[in-house]
């Protein structure tokens, strides 16, 4: 049996390669999912090579591995940028998000006390966020909360998909140039879903999660129509625009009542 795998010896330069690539690449996804990489971001192989002590050819192969997680996009002749989406990668991401969640709600019954316990622990975190007025903590605590909610299905498949799906949601989120106007009234829908789950009423879990998802797709979606300048789907910004065009908001600052300015990325207002 052994020479089946003597051809595998030739391949045995690539094994560490390829594990540097895929700890770059998970790297640059934590930091998308944080909010530190926004959309139109442009990955420089030279600083971004000097910033993680890694070659060019590790970063090339990184960066093939996030194109194929949709988080990145290759311009002939301008280079790697972070994603921006367009509405139909948001319809299509929340069409995932209700399958994955729902369930995780349908699992309750069956679900683990440490998972159960995972939603409430990211309401916490996120809570304790908005107390400090830190509405990117909150977003990033949102999407450990849904994560946690899927989650209470205990499957590793589930898991392993809400865990890449993470990064597309956090560039969806900052189609809504004010994280607060985005994100304090789904806190308050978070904490009525985490109370329905905590009391086990299943089908009214359901129905609240449906319309969450619903609603927040739709605020996303209309910030988008809004903004009323992106470019084609999932490309970076053309020439001479910046992920910052438009105007917004202030740092953390609500629009006025009914209405959510789509017009621009702000890597800065506290996404």
């Amino acid at each position: 049996m052994t020479g089946v795998f003597d051809a595998l010896a030739a391949d045995r330069g690539r094994l560490e390669r390829a594990s540097a690539a895929q700890r770059v690449a998970e790297v640059l996804r934590e930091h998308i999912t944080e909010g530190r990489l926004a959309p139109g971001t442009r990955l420089s192989e030279e600083a971004l090579g000097d910033a993680l002590a890694v070659s060019r050819n590790t970063l090339r192969e990184a960066f093939r591995q996030l194109a194929d997680q949709r988080l990145v996009v290759h311009e002939l002749n301008r280079g790697v940028f972070v994603r921006i989406l367009e509405p139909a990668d948001v319809v299509d991401i929340y069409t995932l998000r209700l399958a994955l969640e729902m369930a995780g709600v349908r699992a309750l019954r069956s679900a683990a006390p440490e998972r159960l316990a995972a939603v409430r622990a990211a309401l916490v975190r996120a809570e304790g966020a908005e107390l400090l007025g830190d509405w990117a903590a909150v977003g990033t605590a949102d999407l450990h909360f849904h994560q946690a909610v899927a989650g209470l299905a205990g499957s590793g498949r589930i898991d392993e998909c809400m865990a890449r799906l993470m990064a597309e949601l956090r560039l969806a989120f900052a189609a809504v140039p004010s994280a607060r106007a985005l994100h304090e009234p789904f806190l308050r829908r978070n904490q009525t879903l985490a109370g329905l789950l905590e009391s086990g009423e299943i089908d009214d879990a359901e129905v609240e999660l449906t319309g969450y998802l619903d609603d927040a797709r739709a605020v996303i979606v209309r910030a988008m129509a809004e903004r009323g300048q992106a470019p084609g789907a999932g490309q970076a910004p053309g020439a001479g625009q910046s992920p910052g065009a438009g105007q917004s908001p202030g740092a953390g600052q609500a629009p006025g009542p009914g209405h959510l300015p789509g017009n621009g990325y702000l890597p800065g207002d506290g996404r």
